[in-house]
């Protein structure tokens, strides 16, 4: 082994002297880049790639880090675009009740581009309102009493029958349901080959998403774009096919077509895709994650059993579930909630400034947020999952305690963003509530479970690497 002389050791430690140095500058100028007289403290990571990485791998621990040195309110740069993020209650709620004064959503542009600019969640003001009306008047709790319960009913009582004596993977089957059933409330009248390839295509939108938007292939956000092309392509033919028939369909496709704020092509088409990928992320999560406490805690188990035999024993056994029996369904729903809470299934909501914006909300322990100032086109991440641990909200915060959400008012107080807040509130909150509650109405009735020891991650999604597996027996 050769020694290095004196002249090459003086080499080396000057070129990382040089590096060294190098990497400062740029750490430096980026901070400056983005540095304003009255904005909150933070740091903005490396040009382009900010902090994304440790916000995506560290998650928690990231926002706990920065919040033990910077408070409540700091700035980073995250998934392609400087962030304000805010783990204060009060002050969270004040973004999402004041879209009015500058606080519009927001989505990282790769979940924009993916989705689609016409989606719901992307436009505001007068469209936003008409849109949301016109999808709450075919999702919401009067059309699901009207026709969507019998089809979501007839839909789980075929999708669940025949797993006795199975080892499955409920995350796989989770997924499959959510996006099944959403389907064919979607186009009720294509075949379930169509359905299945269509997943098939579906399946990468939801990791490109959460990615950089960088249009290398070989990325996320690159197969992400990609299957968005595709996943269009399909939906067209499926537009012209129905506009070159003279059937009608009682399904969300004829009444996205008949709106009366008319929409284009486009604009049908990502309310579809954003409509699939929030029933696909959060009913298929939060049902397996339902399914997961379930097991952990036999006696919210035991108590969720008799509520659903007790509806059983009220009706025919080929009559499908009411509304009536739904609404009769109440610790189910409060075990959906506790699930939502506990897992985590949403971490935060994001929102875009459309002017210069100052906080000035006060908050406890006197000190005040007065003169903080976002710029024009910033994020700000409105992070829940600290306030869904908060204990002087719920008591025993990392116990599943469903029996919680039975206390008057808890669903609706002013922290509770499980479904978002303000004039975003989830249009499909109800119906996502009640296919969670028709799956785990035959499925707690027909089974009993084991779940094997699975790896689970919590951020920036929930979910198993590896697939969530149980043995399934009959009751």
């Amino acid at each position: 082994m050769s020694i290095m002389s004196i002249p090459e050791i003086v080499y080396y430690v000057l070129a990382l002297a040089f590096c060294f140095c190098a990497f400062s500058v740029v750490l430096k100028w980026n901070e400056l880049r983005y540095s304003r007289k009255g904005m909150p403290p933070g740091t903005m990571g490396w040009p382009i790639f900010g902090e994304t990485a440790g916000f995506l791998k560290q998650g928690p621990d990231f926002m706990k880090s920065k919040r033990a040195r910077y408070g409540n309110l700091f700035k980073s740069h995250a998934l392609g675009s400087p962030v304000v993020i805010s783990m204060d209650p009060e002050l969270n709620r004040y973004i999402l009740q004041n879209e009015a004064k500058g606080l519009v959503p927001g989505y990282p542009v790769s979940m924009r581009n993916i989705l689609g600019n016409g989606n719901i969640a992307e436009v505001h003001g007068a469209l936003h309102k008409r849109i949301r009306g016109s999808i709450l008047s075919f999702i919401g709790p009067a059309a699901i009493r009207g026709h969507l319960l019998p089809e979501v009913d007839k839909f789980m009582q075929s999708f669940l029958d025949n797993w006795a004596g199975k080892t499955i993977d409920i995350q796989h089957k989770t997924k499959q349901m959510a996006f099944f059933v959403s389907m064919k409330l979607i186009v009720e009248n294509e075949p379930s080959p169509f359905h299945e390839a269509f997943k098939a295509t579906f399946d990468n939108i939801v990791s490109g998403t959460f990615s950089l938007p960088i249009k290398i292939p070989g990325t996320n956000y690159f197969r992400g774009l990609q299957t968005r092309k595709k996943v269009v392509a399909t939906l067209k033919e499926v537009l012209t096919k129905r506009r070159s028939s003279l059937a009608t369909h009682a399904d969300i496709l004829d009444q996205l077509m008949d709106l009366k704020c008319k929409l284009n092509d486009e604009e049908i088409i990502d309310q579809i895709i954003t409509f699939l990928y929030s029933g696909y992320e959060t009913v298929s999560t939060t049902t397996m994650m339902a399914v997961k406490y379930l097991h952990d805690n036999p006696r919210v188990l035991e108590e969720v059993r008799e509520e659903h035999f007790a509806i059983k024993e009220r009706k025919r056994p080929e009559d499908v579930v009411s509304w009536d029996h739904y609404k009769h369904m109440v610790y189910t729903r409060a075990v959906i909630f506790e699930t939502l809470r506990l897992a985590n299934i949403v971490n935060g909501v994001l929102r875009k400034t459309t002017k210069d914006v100052e906080l000035n909300v006060s908050i406890d322990y006197d000190y005040h947020l007065l003169g903080f100032t976002i710029p024009q086109g910033w994020r700000v991440y409105v992070y829940t999952r600290e306030t869904n641990c908060d204990p002087s909200l719920y008591p025993e915060p990392f116990s599943f305690k469903p029996s919680r959400w039975l206390e008057k008012g808890l669903e609706s107080h002013n922290h509770n963003m499980l479904f978002g807040g303000g004039v975003r509130l989830c249009p499909g909150k109800e119906l996502g509530i009640v296919i969670i509650s028709l799956f785990l109405h035959y499925f707690v009735t027909k089974y009993r479970w084991d779940v094997e020891e699975n790896e689970l991650r919590k951020f920036p999604r929930v979910e198993a690497p590896n697939g969530l597996h149980i043995r399934v027996a009959a009751y």
